[in-house]
Parts: C-alpha cells; sequence; structure tokens
C-alpha cells in the first residue's frame, strides 16, 4: 500500500515539475547546447556524406584507369591498391566509415541511415561530371526518389547526446 502511494505521489511530484518547466520557458542553456548538438551531427553528417563521395570518386577514378582485366585473382587488386586514386579511395572510405561511428554515437540510425543517402545523389552527379558516365532517366528517377526521402527524414526529430551525458 504505501509503495503504491509513493509511486503515487512521486508520479504526480514528477507532473507537476514538468509543468514548471513548461510554464517557465526553454532553459536558454539548455537550448544552447542541444543547438551545438544539432550544429555537430551535421557537420559530421556533412564530412561524412563528402567522405564519402570523394573516396568512391577516387576509387572508380582509379580502377577504371586501369587495364580492366579483373578476376578472381587477389594479385589484381592487391596491385590495383598501389595506383594513387585506389589507395586515395581506399583510405578516404575508412575515414568515411570512422566518421559514421561517430555519428551513429551522436543520432539514431533511423535517421543516419537515410539522411546519408544523400550520398547516391552526390555520387551519381559525380559520376556524370567527373567521370562521364551516361545517367538515364529512370536513374535520376530513381535519384530524386532517394533525395525526397532523404529531406523528408531529415526533417524528423532526432537524438543528440552530449559529451558525458547519457541517453535514456
Amino acid at each position: 500500500m504505501c509503495s503504491s502511494l509513493c509511486a503515487h505521489a512521486l508520479y504526480h511530484r514528477t507532473q507537476y515539475e514538468a509543468s514548471i518547466k513548461i510554464a517557465a520557458g526553454p532553459n536558454p542553456r539548455r537550448v544552447r547546447s542541444l543547438s551545438r548538438a544539432l550544429l555537430r551531427t551535421y557537420s559530421v553528417l556533412l564530412l561524412f556524406i563528402g567522405l564519402k563521395a570523394a573516396g568512391n570518386l577516387s576509387l572508380a577514378w582509379g580502377m577504371t584507369h586501369l587495364a580492366r582485366n579483373a578476376s578472381a585473382n587477389p594479385l589484381f587488386y592487391l596491385r590495383a591498391m598501389l595506383d594513387p586514386f585506389v589507395a586515395l579511395g581506399v583510405v578516404m572510405l575508412i575515414l568515411a566509415l570512422l566518421v559514421r561511428m561517430v555519428l551513429l554515437s551522436v543520432a539514431d540510425l533511423s535517421f543516419v541511415l537515410p539522411v546519408t543517402a544523400v550520398g547516391y545523389v552526390l555520387a551519381a552527379l559525380l559520376g556524370k561530371a567527373v567521370l562521364h558516365e551516361v545517367v538515364t532517366r529512370q536513374r535520376w528517377l530513381g535519384i530524386l526518389l532517394i533525395f525526397a526521402g532523404a529531406a523528408l527524414v531529415s526533417f524528423t526529430r532526432q537524438k543528440t547526446t552530449e559529451i558525458g551525458e547519457t541517453s535514456q
């Protein structure tokens, strides 16, 4: 009985404190902290998208300039990694993976994956502009759908965490 009353009193106290916080308005320090966290999240997001797009472009550029005798022979790929563009692409993609780990530590997976799909749009644009690839209307339509989905997801609320703050 006492535990039930204590739980009930605790519930009402929590609701009361929450209503006071709402009535008092937002805490300016908390708002600035969330703004910094949001800025950090989007900065890391842009870094990831840039590294991934540049890494894929460099890798594709290097591989298209090698002999076209790709095979199951692992020596071909080891030799390919000696090409400066291929090596640079591999390094940038490894850095992109590390940046993605940081991104996943500050934002929800359900936000990160769709929004980073914007990198596919950038990859298609770079492929067309730099590698002179042919991008058909059907591919452009698919790219437009990816971009629209990423834009839709980017406007949803995502979790961001402060250093030292635990998420609940």
